[in-house]
């Protein structure tokens, strides 16, 4: 019976440490998407690269997506966990689920008040000062750079 038992707590230590890297793991894809999206919404405003209509649409269902996932992207089981990259959370996100939870509602707010609104260089340059100031605001509270 002991051994079960034993057997029985590895087996879901094992099956919570496979779904706490899961989630990592998840949790980093949508963050990296959101960045190649910013990225590519970011060079038409510099000039860099030319508008495109296109591309300003997907990049703004996945930001849409990326804001319906935040509320579950980051449950305590990743606290303490080590990011890919030179960035990782604070404890903040979690002592401060308030306040998080209110930068999910911006975002999402930012992100929904683009969508169809975006027509042009002008409304891209807009927008985006307003949903990166979202994402900015976050990064500047909710994560730190590794040490």
């Amino acid at each position: 019976m002991k051994r079960t038992m034993v057997v029985m707590g590895a087996l879901l230590l094992t099956a919570g440490a496979v779904m706490a890297e899961d989630q990592l793991k998840e949790t980093q894809t949508v963050m990296k998407a959101n960045g190649k999206n910013a990225g590519a919404l970011s060079a038409m405003v510099k000039g860099e690269k030319p508008y495109d209509q296109a591309t300003v649409d997907a990049a703004l269902a996945q930001f849409d997506e990326t804001a319906k996932k935040l509320p579950t992207l980051f449950p305590v089981s990743l606290k303490g966990k080590t990011f890919d990259g030179d960035y990782q959370t604070t404890e903040k996100i979690w002592s401060d689920k308030a306040g998080f939870d209110e930068h999910i509602t911006s975002f999402a707010k930012a992100v929904g008040d683009a969508k169809g609104k975006i027509k042009d260089m002008d409304t891209l340059k807009t927008s985006l000062g307003v949903i990166g100031k979202q994402c900015g605001g976050c990064h500047e509270t909710y994560r730190m750079k590794k040490t």
